[in-house]
């Protein structure tokens, strides 16, 4: 099961709490077959050595893993499509060994995660499998336009702060993060240090259903304040510097190191996309090791084919169908990946 951690603080220790809701998901994905389409054949095999266990934090997030584990069958193990969990409890999952890769490791967004749950010791980030991932704060173009504003600090001002009261008390409400995921912390701290306490409150309800009423609100000529990331098909919906634009954070110290995009800062560093393991996994499996080092995926890729699933093709058998046309794209690619990591495996 792997050595234990010491015993956690500050946020581990919350997670410490909920640690039996894993337990419970990771003994359920021999069940999976009901909700996942997973074959009686794949699933029968659960008790293989050969079986690798993952997990991902939103649906959005199966094609990448998909990819991955597709590769991973050809190399002769039965991966298991994997269960969707909060990022803090994938870390804790990971630096525990409950589990043996994520293809959602944020760097440096999710750097609390990784460092709290055994850093360099336990876990191996691989190299990015997606680049150059994207976060910020956006508001519709026409309120923009209509009252002057660009910045995430004019929201301190109470009466720029009601254009996007939804609930009626008076604060904005700015569509966040579910608690468990990093960016939520974030959040909360740019709401102490910008003054915005008084004036904005970060929702932090299911993602997709929250951004699908701010969409409406959009539609219906409403104002509206989010955060959002790339890859994802929010922007493709909502395009920024046609039907939105990305909210300046100005920094707080010259030393302070954000993403900047068209002279606009986001207020979130540029993130690499990385798999993460188990380290002690990827020692028992060289060849698993090569094939993550090797495994890329272009960042527009995954935008559109999460626009794939908001079009309704959104069941894991229709993401697997997307993982496997992608691989049909990239054969050539894909083959030479897999072959390296078969050479690796055979020394």
């Amino acid at each position: 099961m792997g050595k234990l951690l010491p015993k956690p603080s500050g946020y581990a220790a919350r997670l410490v709490k909920r640690w039996p809701l894993l337990l419970g998901a990771l003994s359920s994905l021999a069940l999976f077959s009901s909700c996942s389409n997973f074959s009686n054949e794949r699933t029968s095999l659960v008790s293989s050595d050969k079986v690798i266990r993952s997990a991902y934090a939103s649906l959005e997030e199966l094609f990448q893993t998909e990819v991955i584990n597709i590769g991973l069958e050809q190399l002769g193990y039965t991966p298991i499509s994997g269960s969707e969990l909060e990022y803090d409890i994938i870390h804790q999952a990971l630096g525990r060994n409950y589990l043996d890769y994520t293809a959602v490791h944020w760097n440096p967004i999710h750097r609390d995660f990784f460092e709290e749950n055994g850093g360099h010791t336990e876990l191996k980030r691989l190299k990015p499998l997606i680049e150059n991932a994207l976060q910020g704060y956006l508001i519709d173009k026409a309120t923009s336009t209509s009252n002057n504003i660009s910045s995430l600090k004019q929201l301190a001002d109470p009466e720029i702060a009601k254009l996007f009261d939804t609930n009626g008390n008076g604060k904005a409400n700015l569509v966040g993060c579910p608690r468990g995921w990093a960016c939520r912390g974030v959040i909360e701290s740019h709401l102490d240090d910008y003054n915005l306490r008084a004036t904005v409150e970060q929702d932090s309800y299911e993602y997709n259903a929250s951004i699908e009423r701010t969409i409406q609100r959009y539609e219906a000529d409403e104002p509206v304040l989010y955060f959002t990331w790339t890859p994802l098909w929010v922007s493709s919906v909502l395009i920024p510097d046609q039907d939105v634009i990305w909210l300046d954070v100005p920094p707080l110290s010259p030393q302070q190191n954000e993403s900047v995009v068209d002279g606009t800062n986001l207020g979130f560093e540029i993130n690499q996309i990385q798999i993460l393991a188990n380290r002690n996994f990827l020692r028992e499996h060289p060849d698993i090791d090569r094939w993550f080092e090797l495994v890329s995926i272009p960042i527009t890729d995954v935008s559109l084919q999460n626009q794939r699933m908001r079009d309704g093709e959104n069941t894991p058998a229709d993401i697997r169908r997307h993982a496997e046309e992608w691989i049909q794209n990239n054969q050539g690619t894909f083959d030479s990946w897999l072959d390296d990591a078969k050479r690796v495996g055979k020394i």
